[in-house]
């Protein structure tokens, strides 16, 4: 493995730390405090190339690999994790999925307009009473002639109310089968899908996050991804994927909190001197950069397993239980070095509090993790 950023991943930080400088640092409280999700970023990305930044040029994508995605994500996160989850459930999990399991045609009509923006993407698969427990999924898929009828309510979807197509697995077969489950493509035009409550959340606030309501849904069967019963087999291999995403997502804002710390440190005063000349202060600094170094080693790594079309269920499963972990432990400790002021909302380092726990739940919390990477080890 070569650890050294390649050309593209230093024209894609340049580019995104250009373009957040702009357009997204501005008014990241703003959004914050309204729980507004700007979808003119999003467009705005889309014409940038990273909203497909995985998909094929021949699909209207960037066709870049998993290291220039860890670095789209990380970077866009140092700034605002809301953004950040946002492009990351996008990418890797609506645009992922259909790019991993779609047939030809249904690739050529939806990764161009997603790899745009043209379209927003949803993912649903978790329910009120199932999260980690997704095979008692009760949402359910009839066949009914060339059709099938949808019904049920999925919620925590990211986009759930502004998404243009949704990717969804519903139950087609019976209870606690893994082949008892199907994906389907929805488009918002659909009179039978419906958003519900939008979600009042502690962190990423700008990030949407809804129910979304299946009510008589009726789609052609040629509105099925791959196999009628492949859906959870998908749609564990679509998270394997998607936790490198939220480990990136968490890398990132580590890094934010981490170089506000820094300068904070360097220019605060207490007893005569900088406090980065103290070693309390200084010694959590170099926690903090030996804890990203490691998170940035893991996740490269399954990044790199990624890559090859290797198995990375394992390692992708550390780096995200590690990277998660990790940005609540450097944000907590920046409001610490900032003190009372890291308290406030006029500095930064509350706001990357707020966001980084959402890692450590979002596509499959820590304990979830832990389960996966001692199955792995175990079996």
């Amino acid at each position: 493995m070569d650890f050294n950023y390649n050309e593209n991943q230093k024209m894609i930080a340049d580019m995104i730390r250009d373009f957040a400088d702009a357009n997204i640092r501005p008014d990241v409280m703003k959004w914050d405090e309204s729980q507004e999700f700007p979808i003119h970023i999003f467009k705005e990305l889309g014409k940038l190339g990273l909203m497909g930044v995985l998909v094929p040029t021949e699909y209207g994508g960037s066709g870049f690999t998993y290291d220039e995605y860890v670095t789209v994500i990380s970077e866009i996160a140092k700034v605002c994790g809301s953004i950040g989850l946002s492009v990351a459930a996008h990418n890797s999990l609506c645009t992922g999925h259909i790019l991993t399991f779609g047939n030809e045609e249904q690739k050529k009509n939806y990764l161009p307009k997603l790899a745009t923006a043209e379209y927003i993407g949803g993912w649903a698969l978790t329910e009120p009473n199932t999260g980690s427990d997704a095979m008692r999924m009760k949402c359910t898929a009839v066949e009914d002639g060339d059709d099938y009828i949808i019904n049920g309510t999925k919620c925590w979807i990211t986009h759930g109310k502004s998404s243009d197509v949704v990717v969804v697995i519903a139950r087609t077969g019976e209870l606690l089968d893994s082949h008892g489950m199907t994906t389907f493509i929805v488009e918002r035009s659909n009179p039978g899908l419906k958003a519900g409550k939008k979600e009042d959340k502690l962190g990423m606030r700008a990030s949407e996050t809804a129910e979304v309501i299946f009510d008589n849904c009726r789609v052609p069967k040629s509105a099925i991804l791959g196999n009628v019963g492949d859906g959870f087999i998908q749609a564990m291999k679509i998270l394997d994927g998607g936790r490198i995403s939220i480990a990136a997502l968490g890398l990132g804002i580590a890094k934010g909190a981490y170089e506000a710390s820094v300068k904070y440190a360097k220019e605060r005063e207490q007893f005569g001197k900088p406090i980065s000349e103290f070693q309390a202060i200084a010694f959590k600094i170099a926690d903090m950069a030996t804890e990203i170094e490691a998170a940035e080693l893991m996740i490269y790594h399954s990044a790199d397993l990624k890559n090859r079309g290797e198995k990375m269920t394992k390692e992708s499963a550390i780096a995200k239980y590690y990277s998660s972990e990790i940005a609540v432990k450097i944000s907590t400790d920046a409001i610490q070095i900032f003190g009372g002021y890291g308290y406030t909302k006029e500095f930064p380092v509350e706001k990357y509090y707020r966001d980084s726990k959402l890692c450590t739940i979002g596509e499959g919390t820590s304990e979830i993790q832990k389960l996966v990477i001692s199955r792995e080890i175990l079996k």
